[in-house]
């Protein structure tokens, strides 16, 4: 029986500070609690999510700057990096990555530098999770050019919701001349508080705007200090504390990105 491809999945904003890092270690946990074999790949040279995942990017012999540096010859399976959590795997990125644009620049082919570099992972997990610059640089022409989908966190500020127009623009061009398979799955509110009307009014504007409306995610994932606390001890929220809502929002995420109806209330005032 032929195995199936994973999914490949892009956790994209080119807005800092939108929540994009804390939505792949969250999301990934809550896959792997839905019993799927989740791999993390950390493409921002900040490294937040190589070290929320618990791994001293400082500790690593091989990271992901090296498989794209030299994705001919460097060994992904090498690279992976096991967590604390059985079925969550990570390749670790190193702060060496924030020089890597320049290495590539000349490069024939180059945006498909890490498409070439991870090939051979493909067929050992359901689902890819790839974390990415805030910015848009060429490491990030490599992540759209990887995955297949991607997934954009929108905090419910008004800032962040006029910087979608250029994030769609983005994929779009990706889409016409490099990766034609790759499609938007959906888009997800962050950082939610139903107390504070501007919260409550870019959420009504991502419902009803043409371009977000169709895209957008059933869950929100709310305010939460619970989120905040757990990444302090480089914990997903979704194993530090199970009934909290910020894991109750990724559980349920992570229910609508695997495709089955989310059991949990839609309901979105903060605990």
């Amino acid at each position: 029986m032929e195995k199936t491809k994973p999914r490949i999945i892009a956790v994209i904003n080119e807005k800092g500070g939108v929540g994009k890092t804390v939505t792949v270690i969250n999301l990934a946990a809550a896959l792997v609690r839905a019993d799927k074999k989740v791999l993390v790949v950390d493409m921002d040279p900040q490294a937040n999510a190589t070290l929320g995942l618990g791994i001293d990017p400082a500790s690593i012999e091989l990271s992901v700057y090296d498989l794209i540096i030299d994705p001919a010859n460097a060994d992904p399976f090498a690279a992976i990096q096991k967590t604390d959590w059985k079925g969550l795997d990570i390749i670790p990125s190193h702060v060496d990555l924030a020089g890597a644009e320049v290495e590539l620049v000349d490069r024939v082919g180059r945006e498909n530098s890490l498409k070439q570099a991870l090939a051979a992972l493909n067929d050992n997990y359901d689902v890819i999770l790839v974390d990415t610059p805030p910015s848009l640089s060429l490491l990030t022409v490599n992540v759209l050019s990887y995955t297949n989908e991607v997934i954009i966190p929108c905090q419910t500020h008004p800032y962040s919701y006029v910087a979608l127009t250029e994030l769609q623009d983005t994929i779009e061009a990706v889409q016409a001349e490099i990766n034609p398979d790759l499609k938007v799955t959906g888009l997800v509110a962050t950082f939610y508080d139903s107390r504070t009307r501007v919260s409550k009014a870019v959420l009504d504007k991502l419902k009803t705007d043409e371009r977000t409306k169709d895209l957008l995610f059933d869950t929100v994932i709310r305010t939460n200090t619970t989120i905040a606390d757990s990444a302090f001890v480089r914990k997903p929220v979704v194993f530090y504390r199970t009934t909290s809502y910020g894991a109750l929002d990724y559980i349920k995420l992570a229910e609508e990105v695997i495709g089955a109806k989310p059991n949990l209330s839609t309901e979105t005032e903060g605990r």
